[in-house]
């Protein structure tokens, strides 16, 4: 797919990361010269766009007209509107989403036909489902959308085969969300094991995505 991502925080260049890790073509516009030059010095596989991802010359610039996919994750809500607004209507891109940092705001996004979430309603409904209740107090350190989910393929060598959850040391930083095990999905706690071939979903910081890597799959 072809991606735009609006924003080159900590959520954009973690997103332009692992989306071009995953083969995607990926452009980053960003307004700050510095974080521009941080995500090409990092990312030698995503184009980066010194520019404002709100104005329409430098959306063309980043190929809007060709983009499957514009994902607006800057830290303002009105931003990371004005930009789907103009992706969908102005582009035509056929997918839009959407970070929402007041929860307040996602139903305006989703009226619009945005697809929008923000960290306190993916933690919310962490809590509802009761997943890794005993490790959901460590929420409370994560700074607000400074999260990342992580899907974790696991191999058949991995040294954590057969352990518990409870066993393992996960950083404070690391929720474990669910597991999918063939054609199940498990909601993970204390004593559910972790087993070769599992897929993991997990929610952390950016800066853990490296060792809850390790932590699963036994290598970077």
């Amino acid at each position: 797919m072809y991606i735009i991502i609006g924003g080159g925080g900590k959520v954009g260049s973690g997103l332009a990361r692992k989306l071009g890790k995953k083969g995607h073509a990926v452009v980053v516009l960003e307004k700050n010269r510095d974080k521009c030059a941080r995500i090409a010095e990092d990312n030698e596989d995503v184009l980066v766009v010194n520019g404002d991802a709100c104005d329409v010359r430098y959306l063309e610039e980043a190929g809007a007209d060709h983009a499957d996919v514009l994902a607006a994750v800057t830290g303002d809500d009105d931003d990371n509107l004005v930009m789907c607004q103009l992706a969908s209507e102005g582009f035509n891109i056929a997918k839009t989403v959407a970070r929402v940092n007041d929860p307040r705001n996602e139903r305006i996004f989703h009226a619009l036909g945005i697809n929008a979430l923000s960290s306190t309603t993916i933690i919310t409904k962490l809590i509802e489902e009761e997943a890794t209740l005993g490790d959901i107090i460590t929420l409370q350190a994560l700074k607000k959308g400074n999260l990342v989910l992580v899907e974790v393929d696991l191999p058949d060598d991995i040294p954590i085969d057969g352990k518990k959850i409870m066993d393992i040391k996960f950083p404070r930083e690391i929720v474990l969300v669910s597991i999918i095990r063939g054609d199940d999905v498990v909601i993970p706690r204390g004593n559910t094991t972790i087993q070769a071939g599992d897929s993991v979903i997990a929610l952390t910081t950016p800066d853990k995505e490296l060792a809850l890597r390790e932590i699963l799959a036994g290598k970077r």
